[in-house]
């Protein structure tokens, strides 16, 4: 009876996904607006206009039932819009809430999106596939319309546990945590985050959430928003990875919100900004602006491999909305995943999508019929190799990149024992190069998994890229290394993922995503990037 009740508890355990930062670290993920996903069968797929600001009709069931499309790119995890009650009423000045940030009561689930099971039941698929669900959580504010709202529809009840209205004055750390966001069409009343009752009755709602729908990581809105010694108690009752939105393009300014006296991780903002000084086109395309934030962030970060890496998100402009050459955002998004960090890619990146500022960067995905497209083919080559590389090795994942030379076309960093090599030059060919000097050995046999050619090594470990014909990325890898890989030609593996709790494929993904679907996808992307002209 003893080993009976061992066994169930040892069961109970391994079906328990309380994720925390070492395991969130090894996982990438795909950003989600829920209403914008995916539609039931049957649904009008012409009728999403983003400009209108209006619901669409995606939920939780959808996202369950067309998670193939995530899990054959190799994403390991979710992010889905936030899951509380919104705002229920007369449309407002700016649109409805479909995006699901205006809170109306944080208890309460958003019937909009679905029913407590089908959250449970998108929660349970994603952990059959072996995935992770991260949930957005707004803390700081719920939703009005005026300056005075009826607060018997919120899940705070007593004016005392709000601050009073004020506009920001925004510089001010105090006015920035105790003012209230939105404006006088859609106000954001302020909670009193430093209320006793207010943190017990949110430490309490969100280890009942956590626990109920078995959600593994916690992104958090407008966190540098709230008074920073609210985090840890939190994100503690959570027991979950927390990384906190830190609106901030200064490293010393976003960092401080990272730590044992914040967050477990922010999203990069700071490297966001620095990705776009270098690589837009048009731009500035100062190399140098990403150099020296890599350095930076290495030096304020209590752990770098543990930021969110993005190169769009619901607030910030699609990169084909500022920059015009598809080679500029393939070289900005292999950063993401080739450096530290943890790499997120906002829904619609990999079709293309070039809406600017909200709403027109929150389109519905079903009009590009979820296309195989050189971006998504491109995303799975680099899940497949981010994700060998940490099933495979002990330290990649946690090892911090070494910028190895830069010049004001290119940059070449080396992370573990890859090397990237990374061009703003476009795709038109340019009469330059850049050579790095690696610890590879003279001759050493390297692979870029890209394009499945060779590069030899020179002496001294120097490695030379010309882009005589275009701008094209590079990753070598030395072929000792891909055995196992499933990339350029080496067999595909399968192995038990480091740190996470199921067996899954070296390309990240369990058993519905096979290997003959990524074997497709690389050679897709292989010969996209030759024809580009590398």
């Amino acid at each position: 009876m003893h080993l009976l009740k061992l066994i169930l508890s040892l069961s109970l355990l391994s079906t328990a996904y309380a994720a925390t930062a070492e395991q969130w670290r090894k996982r990438s993920i795909y950003q989600i607006i829920t209403d914008r996903f995916a539609l039931p069968d049957g649904a009008d797929l012409t009728a999403c206009d983003p400009a209108k600001q209006s619901f669409c009709g995606g939920t939780w069931n959808t996202i369950k039932d067309n998670l193939d499309y995530i899990q054959n790119a190799g994403f390991t995890a979710i992010w889905i819009s936030p899951v509380s009650q919104n705002y229920e009423g007369p449309r407002t000045p700016y649109g409805d809430p479909y995006h699901g940030y205006w809170i109306q009561d944080a208890s309460k689930l958003n019937s909009r999106f679905g029913t407590a099971d089908d959250l449970k039941a998108l929660s349970d698929e994603l952990h059959r596939r072996g995935m992770y669900l991260m949930v957005d959580v707004v803390v700081n504010n719920v939703m009005a319309l005026d300056t005075n709202p009826d607060l018997s529809k919120y899940m705070f009840k007593d004016q005392s546990q709000y601050h009073s209205y004020c506009p920001i004055q925004w510089g001010n750390t105090s006015s920035e945590q105790n003012c209230w966001l939105g404006d006088l069409n859609v106000t954001l009343p302020d909670v009193n985050t430093q209320d006793p009752s207010v943190v017990s009755a949110y430490t309490t709602w969100i280890k009942a959430l956590v626990q109920e729908f078995n959600i593994d990581g916690l992104r958090i809105d407008a966190a540098k928003h709230v008074n920073m010694d609210f985090w840890p108690k939190f994100c503690g009752a959570a027991g979950v990875y927390c990384i906190g939105e830190v609106f901030d393009a200064d490293a010393g300014q976003a960092l401080e919100w990272q730590g044992k006296q914040a967050l477990d991780a922010i999203l990069n903002y700071p490297v966001y900004n620095a990705l776009v000084q270098a690589f837009s086109i048009p731009g500035p395309q100062n190399m140098s602006a990403l150099a020296n934030m890599i350095a930076d962030v290495k030096q304020k970060s209590a752990d770098p491999t543990l930021l969110g890496n993005f190169l769009e998100d619901q607030d910030v402009p699609r990169w084909a909305s500022i920059s015009v050459d598809p080679q500029s955002m393939w070289n900005a998004m292999i950063f993401n995943f080739m450096s530290d960090g943890i790499p997120i890619v906002y829904y619609g990146q990999e079709q293309g999508f070039n809406g600017n500022a909200d709403p027109m960067n929150r389109e519905p995905l079903w009009p590009s019929k979820y296309a195989n497209t050189t971006s998504y083919q491109l995303i799975t080559k680099l899940n497949q190799l981010r994700n060998f590389m940490i099933n495979s090795t002990d330290d990649w994942v946690t090892s911090q990149i070494q910028v190895l030379n830069q010049s004001p076309e290119a940059i070449a960093f080396m992370k573990g024992k890859v090397l990237t090599v990374l061009t703003n030059i476009g795709s038109p060919p340019q009469n330059v190069s850049i050579s790095a000097h690696t610890p590879f050995e003279n001759s050493l046999s390297t692979t870029d998994i890209l394009t499945c050619r060779q590069y030899a090594v020179g002496s001294n470990g120097s490695v030379e890229v010309e882009y005589s014909k275009g701008g094209v990325p590079v990753i070598l890898v030395p072929d000792d290394m891909l055995d196992n890989s499933g990339l350029c030609g080496h067999a595909l593996a399968t192995v038990t993922e480091k740190g996470a709790q199921s067996t899954v494929n070296t390309n990240g993904a369990s058993a519905p995503a096979t290997p003959f679907a990524f074997a497709a996808a690389l050679l897709g992307v292989a010969a996209t990037l030759l024809a580009a002209g590398l």
